[in-house]
């Protein structure tokens, strides 16, 4: 009976060791089953984007074209680099004259970009399958291209050829415009031309303009008068001399105080003299003489006298082929050989019993008082002139030859250069000084052109160097013969300078600065009518 309990024992605990296993063995397999469950829950999750994906012929959401280009097999990129450089091609074969090669890969380019194009639309990658008829025949017609020399080396000859040719195309433009500006601004026009004749003649004809001008004569005593104001203008001009002449008497406070001394040439003398006989302005005393009569005048004593009666110097500035064409043509002008342009070195000599004298261009107008200008002091200085430097051209270096040592050693090449055009001059400093002497030195020295070409501005820098005393620049502004100029400065400025070609009495004068000229020319004068001069 005991052994019978013990084997009841043992197999109950056989049994409960066995139940254990089995409860072990259903969790192992439920817990795997949760796993599993969880995995394909996960999978069912994704799988509708996955079937979308395959369902639908479009792309998914979220697609990059840019970075579909970037990757290394993008076919839409191939196309694109394949069209580029066929579009090279297509200029190289045109410049060739292969008309029927250009017009085949303009085709097949157009053909490509179809591609593409509809491409974009449907916002599909190209496949390979779509696009390869396409970059085949486009890669056909390169490797033709390239057959046919079409490549980078000789795209890049063609295209320096193209610029060079197009550089000298506009070098030779560019100076014919300013050939024919030069020579437009050297004519004469026919109204000032007959208003010249026609003065000649009255003066010759009416006896009552010489007893006029026996009466200036009498006036002697105010031309040496220091206690006026003294303006002087060299010019051939006699319209455009007038309006300096009737601007200044305008804007005067004391027109009565005002003297013009005019110098002219032989040739001009009767016409001023006639001009300003006939017609007042507004008291200003006016007199007229002309370079002929300076006895001092002469090669012996003026150096630049006889250099421009030298055929060579002549030559040189009218063609300068002795230097192979390289001289500016704005400096092969006929003013430059007139003594008129040279007389301005010698105020102390033509005008001995002045002490002081704002010297004019005639092709300036006077808008406001210039009384003031005779009470400014120079200190010591002989020139008043308001500099130019506020661009590096304007700077010595821009007018001098800075290679040869005579100038290397005496003049800095930034100081700052100045205008001719409106200058005050003291007199009794620049005969103390001598600087009609010191020019004389430097134009000896410039005798072969070496030291500058041409023109006075250059000559008068070496001469005035160091005398010279910086004006305000509202008294002088420059620009409105050639350039746009500030508005602000042309109605603040007191002198306006129309330096350049484009002279307000001539065609070629700008448009907007003409009303300022013609402000002070009377077209209703019976001369001017009568010449047609507007």
């Amino acid at each position: 009976m005991r052994r019978r309990g013990s084997d009841l024992r043992r197999r109950e605990g056989r049994r409960l060791s066995s139940v254990f296993w089995i409860i072990l063995c259903c969790l192992i397999i439920f817990v795997c089953i949760v796993l599993l469950s969880r995995e394909s829950g996960d999978s069912i999750s994704r799988s509708p984007y996955i079937k979308m994906s395959y369902r639908y012929d479009g792309i998914p959401e979220g697609f990059n074209v840019t970075e579909e280009m970037l990757k290394p097999k993008s076919v839409a990129r191939q196309i694109i680099d394949q069209i580029s450089l066929a579009k090279a091609f297509v200029v190289i074969a045109k410049e060739s004259n292969n008309l029927q090669f250009a017009w085949e890969l303009s085709a097949q380019i157009r053909n490509s970009q179809v591609l593409l194009s509809d491409a974009a639309s449907r916002r599909t990658p190209l496949t390979i399958r779509e696009s390869e008829i396409a970059i085949r025949d486009l890669a056909l017609l390169l490797y033709q291209a390239q057959q046919l020399h079409y490549d980078s080396s000789t795209m890049i000859m063609t295209l320096k050829a193209k610029i060079q040719g197009l550089e000298e195309q506009m070098n030779s433009i560019s100076e014919k415009s300013s050939k024919y500006g030069q020579i437009a601004a050297e004519e004469v026009p026919k109204g000032l031309y007959c208003l010249g004749v026609r003065l000649t003649t009255e003066w010759f004809k009416n006896l009552d303009s010489h007893r006029k001008a026996k009466e200036r004569k009498q006036m002697g005593v105010k031309l040496e008068d220091n206690n006026l104001y003294h303006f002087c203008i060299f010019s051939d001009n006699v319209l455009a001399t007038s309006v300096v002449v009737n601007s200044t008497a305008c804007n005067s406070e004391n027109p009565e105080k005002v003297v013009f001394h005019l110098v002219t040439d032989d040739v001009n003398y009767s016409a001023m003299k006639e001009w300003f006989s006939m017609n007042s302005f507004l008291g200003v005393t006016v007199d007229v003489q002309k370079f002929e009569d300076f006895g001092w005048l002469d090669p012996s004593y003026v150096p630049v006298l006889k250099q421009l009666q030298d055929s060579n110097t002549q030559n040189y500035y009218f063609s300068g082929k002795s230097d192979d064409g390289r001289t500016p043509i704005k400096f092969r002008n006929p003013k430059y050989l007139s003594m008129l342009n040279h007389l301005r070195f010698y105020i102390p000599e033509v005008f001995p019993m002045l002490n002081k004298v704002v010297f004019l261009d005639d092709d300036v107008i006077v808008q406001k008082d210039l009384s003031a200008l005779f009470s400014i002091d120079l200190n010591g200085k002989v020139n008043g002139a308001v500099e130019t430097c506020m661009e590096t051209f304007h700077r010595f270096h821009k007018y001098l030859n800075y290679s040869h040592p005579l100038i290397r050693s005496h003049f800095d090449p930034d100081a700052c250069g100045w205008a001719f055009g409106m200058n005050v001059f003291d007199l009794v400093e620049w005969r103390k000084k001598n600087v009609t002497g010191i020019y004389h030195y430097w134009q000896e020295k410039n005798v072969d052109k070496t030291l500058w070409k041409l023109g006075t501005l250059p000559p008068g820098l070496l001469s005035f160097y160091g005398l010279t005393a910086p004006l305000d620049p509202s008294w002088h502004v420059l620009g409105l013969g050639y350039t746009n100029v500030d508005s602000q400065l042309i109605e603040n400025g007191a002198v306006l300078h129309f330096n350049g070609n484009s002279k307000p009495w001539l065609k070629i004068g700008i448009e907007k600065y003409k009303p300022l000229w013609d402000k002070y020319v009377d077209y209703g004068h019976p001369l001017l009518q009568q010449c047609n001069v507007h």
